[in-house]
């Protein structure tokens, strides 16, 4: 644990964030920079993005040693030009839950962020079942935060923060495409 013990609960969180509209990695990030500002050690998972450019990980790459990311996944399923077999992103998606498993039990961290997950779970990549593992066997201090549409209702049940990010209006719909360091 960090040597700032104080600015995180003894008891750690479960947190997901979820929902049809936009905000849900922001809301993870933005609890991580607050974390780093307190010396805490965050390791950030993504279980869908692949290495594409995104500008998170340039920005969070400025926040290192503070901050750890590994980007596994095989890329956005069936959009942006994604044309890879399924078998492919249920690879990548198992690679990543083995590396929440490893984070989890490194102990080195005082929160874990696993991004994108119950998109990797709603998609059939990985199963409910090995998620909830994951939270048997997590440290007491450890906080973990879920992101991603379609949190299962076993995830919602088991965390103690849950919000929902409702989509009301988005730039999309009236043909604005995504934009460089407010959509990625």
């Amino acid at each position: 644990m960090s040597k700032n013990d104080s600015s995180i609960k003894e008891e750690g969180l479960i947190i997901v964030y979820t929902g049809n509209g936009k905000g849900k990695t922001t809301a993870a990030l933005g609890l991580c920079v607050r974390a780093a500002g307190h010396g805490n050690k965050i390791g950030i998972i993504q279980f869908i993005k692949s290495d594409w450019e995104y500008g998170e990980l340039k920005g969070l790459k400025q926040l290192s040693p503070e901050i750890d990311v590994q980007t596994m996944g095989a890329g956005c399923i069936g959009i942006m030009g994604d044309n890879k077999p399924l078998e492919e992103h249920k690879k990548s998606a198992g690679k990543a839950l083995n590396a929440a498993i490893r984070a989890i039990e490194s102990n080195k961290y005082d929160i874990l962020i696993f991004d994108e997950i119950n998109v990797a779970i709603s998609l059939g990549l990985i199963k409910m079942d090995q998620v909830l593992e994951l939270l048997k066997n997590k440290q007491a201090h450890l906080n973990i935060v879920f992101t991603g549409r379609n949190a299962p209702d076993e995830l919602i049940e088991a965390a103690d923060l849950v919000t929902e990010m409702k989509e009301i209006k988005h730039p999309f719909q009236k043909g604005i495409p995504a934009r460089k360091g407010i959509d990625f």
